[in-house]
């Protein structure tokens, strides 16, 4: 009798572990962690860390992350809104506001916390041109926030003028930086993560912004106010996609024309690698990690083998139509 339980105990055991664990890999998000892992093992055996070995690898790959973390999260919430939202004038946003708020600190130390200022408020512009567009003007996200970005190109270009302005040191100390051996900009990341997750799981907010997502029609019958949803939506990707600009701009030492360029593709690949729905409804914020991580130690083990970033942009763009399909395809099953 007592073989008897034991044998009924273990199965219990065992079936617990199967669907726990199918539990696990049913996570959209934990794919992209074991594809950031194995890319991660690869990047070593290519010789990827150099001179200072995993540890230095591990820690570049956190930091040059960050930048896409938060460009990233400003995206999802926008891809949430579903089919055809997307944000493509994220790059022109960061170079703007990287560019206006370290010409008006000229490097000096004492302005840093109104040049931060300075650079979400023009975020809160950029954002506020984008929904105009589209709602007001009732122009399609794509063409409206692409049409977008030229404009606030343009007044980079017109303001910068050739010139590259170092940031104060202190700031180009923090942002250079790390707190315990962790990347000072990896932090400001998490932070901004778990701020996403708190207005996703625990604010009516998100509950909004996912119901819209969803089903627009019903979420505005259900009582959701739909327009504002969209404001909040394309302000706040606008915003972190400034203070993007901003943390970046006194990372690399300056402000340059082309610093956000490579972060229109990577901020939709980082959302849909790191497994929200591109059909909208569906956000998750810890893919986002993996999926930034996987991204970099990608373009790091293509470095090392020396393929140019013409490869780094078609692997890229295959990996996001693989992911679409398989999402599609898994969705027509259900």
């Amino acid at each position: 009798m007592n073989m008897t339980v034991k044998n009924s105990a273990d199965g219990r055991e065992k079936r617990g572990l199967k669907l726990l664990s199918g539990a696990v890999l049913r996570k959209a998000w934990i794919w992209a962690y074991l594809a950031a892992g194995a890319t991660y093992i690869a990047a070593m055996l290519a010789g990827t860390g150099g001179g200072g070995g995993a540890g230095s690898l591990l820690y570049a790959a956190f930091t040059f992350a960050s930048f896409a973390v938060i460009v990233g999260v400003g995206q999802m919430f926008v891809v949430t809104l579903g089919p055809g939202n997307v944000d493509l004038s994220i790059p022109a946003t960061m170079t703007l506001a990287g560019t206006i708020a370290l010409k008006f600190m000229a490097s000096d130390g004492a302005l840093i916390v109104p040049g931060l200022l300075i650079a979400i408020g023009v975020g809160l512009a950029c954002g506020l041109f984008n929904f105009a567009l589209i709602l007001m003007m009732r122009i399609p996200p794509i063409i409206a926030t692409l049409s977008a970005s030229f404009l606030f190109q343009s007044l980079a270009i017109w303001s910068n003028r050739g010139l590259r302005i170092k940031p104060p040191q202190s700031l180009a100390d923090f942002a250079t930086g790390g707190t315990f051996g962790i990347p000072n900009a990896a932090l400001v990341a998490v932070l901004v993560s778990v701020l996403a997750w708190v207005v996703l799981e625990k604010a009516i907010a998100g509950r909004w912004i996912l119901a819209t997502g969803q089903n627009k029609r019903a979420a505005r019958l259900a009582g959701v106010p739909v327009n504002m949803v969209h404001f909040g939506v394309y302000v706040g990707c606008a915003v972190l996609a400034a203070f993007t600009g901003f943390i970046l701009a006194s990372f690399s030492g300056g402000a340059n024309l082309n610093m956000g360029t490579e972060y229109m593709l990577m901020s939709i690949a980082v959302v849909v690698i790191g497994g929200s729905s591109i059909a909208g409804g569906n956000s998750n914020v810890p893919g986002i990690w993996a999926a930034a991580l996987f991204m970099f130690l990608l373009v790091s083990m293509l470095n090392s083998y020396g393929l140019g970033a013409g490869v780094r942009l078609i692997l890229t763009g295959l990996i996001i139509v693989s992911v679409v399909a398989l999402a599609s395809k898994r969705k027509g099953r259900v």
